[in-house]
């Protein structure tokens, strides 16, 4: 039986759930996590370098978290701009149900954690900050950004966190290749590349 991938729809093994202490927008939080979604144990280093480096979100619209996971990007969004909405979106079902969990307990109602046709159509996107989820492979990889960048609002930018050694660079190039976006290299850090996507 294949193992289960935090990208997996439906995560067949245990669950276990856990409460982990992260520090999220300044303030130390008690959230829960569980096996079967990515980095269950603790903040990633990906995750944790994108929240330090980049600058507020807006105040208004809406945002989007692209690969939530258990939520600690939604989470950091929802906490620095309690009027805009915020869309937690993954493929992983557990990890909405934790996003969901996570956001009611933290008494954060402008969250909506969904699956990504859940999202309207007609919804443009204030910003996106991601820690996308590069092991699905470049081709899924570049059919999510494809999906996704293009409903930026026109100043609107789009943050990604990637590892250098995972193509970080590569995926630079091709964003503004073949998606016609500015992609600066905002921040270099423990490895990690943090690029701005603008129109």
């Amino acid at each position: 039986m294949p193992s289960d991938h935090y990208f997996t729809a439906r995560p067949a093994g245990e669950a276990a759930l856990r409460t982990i202490t992260v520090t999220l927008a300044g303030r130390e939080l008690t959230v829960t996590t569980a096996g079967g979604v990515f980095s269950p144990e603790h903040l990633d280093t990906g995750t944790r370098v994108l929240l330090e480096r980049v600058p507020a979100p807006p105040a208004r619209g809406d945002l989007l978290d692209l690969g939530c996971g258990w939520g600690p990007i939604a989470i950091s969004l929802a906490l620095q701009a309690p009027d805009a909405t915020v869309w937690a979106v993954d493929v992983n079902e557990r990890a909405l149900d934790l996003m969901r969990r996570n956001a009611a307990s933290l008494g954060l109602a402008n969250v909506r954690a969904v699956l990504p046709d859940e999202v309207p159509a007609d919804v443009r996107l204030a910003a996106i900050w991601s820690n996308p989820p590069i092991r699905i492979g470049k081709a899924e990889l570049h059919a999510l950004l494809e999906s996704w960048l293009p409903r930026l609002d026109d100043d609107a930018s789009a943050w990604l966190v990637v590892a250098k050694q995972l193509g970080a660079d590569s995926l630079q190039r091709w964003i503004a290749d073949e998606l016609g976006f500015d992609v600066e290299r905002a921040e270099t850090s423990k490895g990690f590349r943090v690029l701005e996507a603008r129109r």
